[in-house]
């Protein structure tokens, strides 16, 4: 079951997701990866949760693809 991203309470570090980068945010592409940080403080946002991947990159996630292990 994949859910989005709207939720804070829905996003823990360790989790796959799909996220839209600042850069491609006109585009819509979106780029894989395992969450480090959860950057938004509020409980929801309506375009994404802010988080930055264990690879440096920051986005909002518009995806939960799995949890972690």
């Amino acid at each position: 079951m994949t859910m989005n991203g709207k939720n804070r309470k829905d996003i823990v570090a360790g989790l796959e997701v799909d996220i839209v980068l600042k850069q491609d945010q006109r585009t819509g592409v979106r780029t894989r990866g395992i969450v480090k940080d959860i950057l938004t403080n509020s409980s929801t946002h309506p375009h994404g949760i802010k988080v930055r991947l264990t690879n440096g990159q920051v986005g909002r996630v518009q995806e939960i693809i799995r949890k972690g292990e």
